[in-house]
């Protein structure tokens, strides 16, 4: 049930790379700091803390759609700011007021935990997953995962904040959610019979899980990336049963050679070839660059590559919410 996306009427603004300053503020909801590209007039900004920069733009005031933004265990970083802000400002014909909650109530991840890849890291971040120990030790998946980060404590809260949301900002008659990394999780999750929701998309999402998948009952994008399990994502589409976007971000073809057999390829570049209907000429040469986090905290903008495919699938994403809001 896979759909076909038409051209957003959007134009993502040049990227930054360095030294983002955000078009929005921070208000307080339900006692969470939260980045929202529009203020309401209507009631005092919270103060903020001198560290954040603030600016005065404060975004589409007369958005009567909104987007709850679920952020990856990183916390309110440069790249994923500035994703919220394009996708608040892009699409000229039907623009958005972004809502970013604090869910992990300033103590979000280090980045330096990732990836995992030694004992110390994974203790840190809960996830034990390198190579010499594919299995959590007993006692181990606990520290962050399992408790700032534990889906049913955000769960829990995601209506309450809609909810005050909504009383300061009646005007706004409609919600999609998007999440990233750990948030793609939340996104599936909150996307079940009874949502708020009217669409919802997750980037380069963590914990695919196919029993999540049949209980969807609102179109949804998934990206993702390079770092994903192939599997997981297959065996998670075959379960949707709604409108549905499946892109791998990107797909890239590094040379043209022909005479290479499919068997000298991997199981992953096969199924990706099946998947986009590549010539077999291609085989050995296609391959996927971008690696989980590159639309939010991980997205290193510096590189000529990645700020390419990071505007590119903000592009894409917002071709999607103007399809289906």
């Amino acid at each position: 049930m896979t759909s076909t996306q038409s051209k957003a009427c959007c134009t993502v603004p040049p990227v930054v790379a360095e030294g983002y300053k955000e078009k929005g503020e921070y208000l307080t909801i339900e006692g969470m700091k939260t980045y929202a590209t529009q203020v309401s007039p209507r009631s005092p900004t919270p103060p903020t803390p001198p560290s954040i920069p603030v600016s005065t733009n404060s975004g589409p005031k007369t958005a009567k759609s909104a987007i709850l933004n679920v952020y990856d265990i990183f916390g309110f970083f440069p790249q994923t700011l500035q994703g919220a802000d394009i996708l608040a400002h892009a699409d000229a014909e039907h623009q958005y007021q972004v809502f970013m909650p604090d869910f992990f109530d300033g103590k979000p991840a280090d980045i330096s935990w990732y990836p995992p890849d030694n004992e110390e890291k994974g203790k840190k971040l809960g996830e034990y997953d390198y190579p010499s120990h594919p299995i959590p030790p007993k006692g181990l998946r606990g520290r962050f995962f399992n408790t700032l980060a534990a889906p049913p404590k955000t769960l829990e809260r995601i209506p309450k904040v809609l909810k005050a949301i909504q009383a300061e900002r009646p005007d706004i008659k409609e919600w999609a959610i998007v999440g990233f990394c750990w948030g793609g999780k939340i996104v599936n999750l909150v996307s079940q019979e009874g949502t708020l929701f009217k669409a919802a998309a997750a980037c380069h999402p963590a914990m695919v899980d196919a029993k999540d998948a049949p209980g969807i009952t609102i179109p949804y994008a998934m990206f993702p990336s390079k770092d994903e399990s192939k599997e997981d994502v297959e065996a998670w589409e075959k379960g949707l049963k709604v409108k549905n976007v499946v892109k791998w971000w990107p797909y890239v073809f590094l040379s043209l050679s022909p005479g290479v057999s499919p068997m000298q390829m991997s199981e992953h570049r096969q199924g990706l070839v099946a998947a986009h209907r590549v010539p077999t000429r291609w085989l050995f040469f296609l391959g996927l660059n971008q690696v989980h986090g590159f639309m939010a905290a991980r997205a290193d903008l510096k590189d000529e590559k990645v700020k390419a495919d990071y505007t590119k699938a903000y592009e894409e994403l917002l071709s999607f919410f103007h399809d289906n809001m």
